[in-house]
């Protein structure tokens, strides 16, 4: 009976964690847009909302199988916890200091520092843990970004030079204008797809076996209420990160943010669909990562220099992203040995 109660709490943290990523990754699809100034915060926010629902319900099941059981085996309730707990406890912090992290890495390292947590106590071999789909992911955080850059940069030189052909009038912006917000709601439907897993993943296991409902309902509900809560941390917390990403890295406009955005949504959704198909784990890259790096990319284009990307505040950001892992990884295991000690 204990155990269903924890089990409960722990659906609550899911939905905190979920919340947390709401808040710090708002702006991953909507900083172009508002950063442009075609779209302010309130329509960004339903359009967020709408299309992270449907992409999570849709798709979200792709990466949520690879988090719930991809890395570690089984991971059973006090490890669900925990690793929710520690992600929720490190993306917090970075939200409230305005730094977009890769709530990707710190899902990935709470489930992570689980399965070391695990090893340490002999639940399990060191080598039951998954390395080679670990190594996938962790590639994933690398070519993704530099994806992500050379996508953007293409693209944006791309639309430039196509606009030199065209005229210059009013059509043609509107055209843009809608292309972008349109490039919002694509990339608003891949971070659903991609992150949900981030907040829900770890429950797969222990809801399948709670619930007594096979795997595909179980990543339904996790699906809707991971949604849900990413929904709620954009609505209260998301214009911290926004305020960071839309006007900090470099300046936006309407053609720059068109082809951030719409880099963005694409590198996203092909990391999330491609290899779902081919070898049945879709992979959970940062959004952050690709969002940042698809405007650095754009800034980059400009000029062809590096004078319009400000180097300041990308070290900042870099410097987060560095510090993740092994601090969600050592929160995870600490609050897995204690939770042991207590329940």
């Amino acid at each position: 009976m204990l155990e269903h109660y924890v089990y409960i709490i722990g659906l609550a943290a899911s939905f905190m964690v979920a919340f947390s990523l709401g808040a710090n990754d708002f702006a991953n699809p909507t900083d172009c847009a508002v950063g442009a100034g075609v779209i302010d915060f309130n329509k960004a926010l339903l359009l967020f909302s709408a299309f992270v629902f449907i992409g999570s319900l849709i798709q979200g099941r792709f990466v949520i199988k690879t988090l719930g059981g991809g890395v570690v085996p089984e991971i059973e309730l006090i490890g669900a916890v925990s690793a929710v707990l520690a992600t929720f406890t490190w993306v917090t912090i970075a939200t409230l200091l305005g730094m977009p992290i890769s709530t990707t890495h710190s899902a990935t390292a709470g489930v992570l520092g689980v399965g070391l947590a695990y090893a340490a106590v002999g639940k399990i071999a060191i080598n039951d843990i998954n390395w080679g789909n670990l190594l996938n992911i962790v590639l994933s955080w690398i070519t993704s970004p530099l994806a992500s850059i050379a996508l953007a940069a293409c693209t944006y030189i791309a639309l430039r030079n196509l606009l030199a052909k065209l005229r210059d009038d009013s059509r043609s912006w509107a055209i843009l204008k809608a292309s972008l917000i349109a490039s919002l709601a694509f990339s608003a439907y891949s971070f659903g797809a991609n992150d949900v897993a981030n907040a829900t993943g770890a429950y797969l296991f222990v809801t399948k076996k709670y619930l007594g409902v096979p795997a595909g309902e179980a990543m339904l509900f996790l699906s809707a209420i991971g949604s849900l809560g990413i929904i709620t941390g954009a609505t209260v917390l998301g214009r911290r990160v926004l305020e960071t990403t839309a006007y900090k890295i470099t300046k936006i406009d309407v053609v720059s943010g068109l082809a951030a955005e719409l880099s963005n949504a694409l590198v996203v959704w092909l990391f999330t669909t491609v290899p779902y198909m081919l070898f049945g784990y879709g992979i959970p890259i940062s959004t952050t990562y690709s969002t940042v790096a698809s405007i650095i990319g754009v800034g980059i284009a400009k000029k062809r220099s590096f004078s319009e990307v400000n180097w300041r505040t990308v070290l900042k950001i870099v410097t987060s992203w560095v510090t993740t892992l092994p601090a969600v990884v050592l929160l995870s295991i600490t609050i897995y040995l204690i939770l042991t000690r207590l329940i």
